[in-house]
């Protein structure tokens, strides 16, 4: 068992222990971001019904088309606002963030800061 292995198997046993307290309703959804070594994923997803209300990533073609980021903080902080945006447009205001065992630190936390500027609460 290499050292990624046994981060990625302490990074799982966060994830669970922060899911327990976190469950995403349809009045406030939960915002759960996936860190990969290269690039950001975001969800609004409605854990009563086992839906994802909207999604961004740093993979889009509107996220492409940008100027070059400077650094992978910076497409987060984009994708950050790309989900706020998507989530207001849809009627979400009020959202749950799950960091999904990641430190909130870095690329997760520019996530959640785009997503408070583009108006969501949480």
């Amino acid at each position: 068992m290499g050292k990624l292995d046994l981060k990625k198997k302490a990074r799982l046993k966060r994830k669970k222990r922060i899911r327990k307290h976190l469950v995403g309703t349809q009045q406030r959804p939960r915002l759960n971001v996936f860190r990969s070594s290269k690039h950001i994923y975001a969800q609004v997803i409605d854990d009563e019904h086992g839906n994802t209300l909207v999604a961004a990533s740093s993979l889009e073609k509107i996220v492409k088309e940008q100027p070059e980021f400077e650094n992978k903080v910076a497409s987060a902080d984009f994708v950050g606002k790309l989900i706020g945006e998507r989530a207001i447009k849809k009627g979400l205001k009020k959202v749950v963030f799950d960091r999904g065992g990641f430190l909130f630190h870095g690329r997760v936390k520019a996530v959640s800061n785009g997503a408070r500027e583009a108006g969501l609460d949480f």
